[in-house]
């Protein structure tokens, strides 16, 4: 019995989820920063604005050794300059942001502050901020900001931790020389795809975890070797493996291919956690085939892949488990092949091993198998 057909459709991005605070990052360098305290807690918040680049203008009339220390090495950027004094509100004039460590002024400091429409933070009185700080990964200019809202700060501790063993020293002398490099990209490389595949490039030697200067030569001149390899003309078609659904089983190569697709061809068993993991800016077209439903023709979707590659597009076709199992992967490469378009295949978990895993049985158990089979539920003659 033949299934009826249906098109490829676009389907939109999942919508963005809930989000407890808004991640801003604020510019502070040479704005006035008012910091009110003269405690431990108080010299960490001073050197952090100051960090920033914030001229800190620090209120107290006693202040802690950690203060007293701060001050006499100084900020990374920045100034910090103390006044031996209590605050009052008319020191909240011309002030970016204001913050205060203080037990029985909290709430008037708070009131002043929002009342000369100064962004205000009370150490540990959430009740009175306009904003958080959170715990911070610094690879500056890569500076990533962690928050839990307040509820766990040992977790967000945790999890910078553990974005700290991902991202190598060298990320920050990279993102420094892309910050010099961003105009000239500019003026002489086109938008669209050859932007695209320069910073691509830039990008993987990124990731290498080796300073720029480590390359040999001078960094420029890497740089202008990136600039003058030629642009493919032709697009890429990445067959992904999805894996049973669970997003955390995905590889860093899938997880790379999605985060660079211009389109992404789906099937309607790939799930929203995993689709939520691909760059947002991605077209999505689904062109799901179910047994006994509406389905995408074959035929179809290797017409529109090969299309949508010849336009210079990166195209993943992302297919539930893995795309060598029972995934129409041997027809979509030949289609591919015969066409000029190059395809890579990364590897998915295919619903077989997942299930054993769930359940926690082993396939080849020495005492009871010594092969495994895959068979098909359903032939191609029906």
């Amino acid at each position: 019995m033949l299934q009826p057909l249906r098109k490829p459709t676009e389907a939109e991005p999942g919508r963005l989820g809930r989000l407890a605070k808004l991640p801003v990052f604020f510019d502070l360098k040479d704005r006035r920063a008012v910091l009110v305290g003269g405690s431990p807690g108080a010299a960490w918040k001073a050197e952090l604005l100051a960090a920033a680049g914030a001229r800190v203008d620090i209120y107290a009339s006693d202040v802690s050794a950690e203060m007293e220390a701060l001050l006499a090495r100084g900020a990374a950027d920045g100034m910090l300059v103390l006044h031996r004094r209590n605050w009052s509100a008319d020191i909240l004039t011309d002030a970016a942001l204001a913050v205060a460590d203080l037990e029985d002024e909290a709430e008037a400091f708070a009131a002043a502050a929002r009342w000369a429409g100064v962004p205000v933070n009370v150490v540990d009185k959430p009740g009175f901020c306009d904003f958080q700080f959170g715990s911070v990964v610094n690879r500056s200019p890569v500076v990533i900001g962690i928050s839990t809202d307040g509820a766990a700060p040992i977790l967000g501790q945790a999890i910078r931790r553990k974005i700290e063993t991902l991202l190598h020293p060298s990320v920050a002398s990279w993102a420094a020389f892309a910050k010099h490099l961003r105009d000239r990209v500019q003026q002489h490389l086109q938008p669209g795809m050859a932007r695209r595949a320069f910073w691509e490039r830039f990008s993987d030697l990124a990731f290498q975890g080796r300073p720029p200067e480590s390359f040999g030569g001078t960094v420029e001149a890497v740089l202008e070797q990136i600039a003058t390899e030629p642009v493919q003309r032709v697009g890429r078609v990445t067959l992904v493996g999805a894996g049973p659904g669970d997003a955390e089983l995905l590889t860093l190569k899938a997880m790379r291919a999605l985060q660079s697709a211009d389109v992404i061809l789906f099937d309607d068993l790939v799930s929203e956690d995993v689709l939520e993991l691909a760059r947002r800016e991605a077209k999505r077209l689904m062109v799901g085939k179910r047994g006994g439903r509406a389905s995408c023709a074959q035929g179809d979707i290797n017409d529109l892949m090969t299309r949508l590659a010849l336009q210079g597009k990166q195209v993943v076709r992302l297919k539930s488990g893995d795309p060598m199992i029972f995934g129409r992967a041997g027809e979509e490469i030949e289609h591919l092949e015969n066409a000029g378009v190059p395809v890579d295949v990364v590897p998915g978990i295919t619903a077989g091993i997942a299930m054993a895993s769930a359940l926690g049985v082993s396939l080849t158990h020495r005492d009871m198998a010594q092969s495994v089979r895959f068979a098909t539920g359903c032939a191609k003659t029906g």
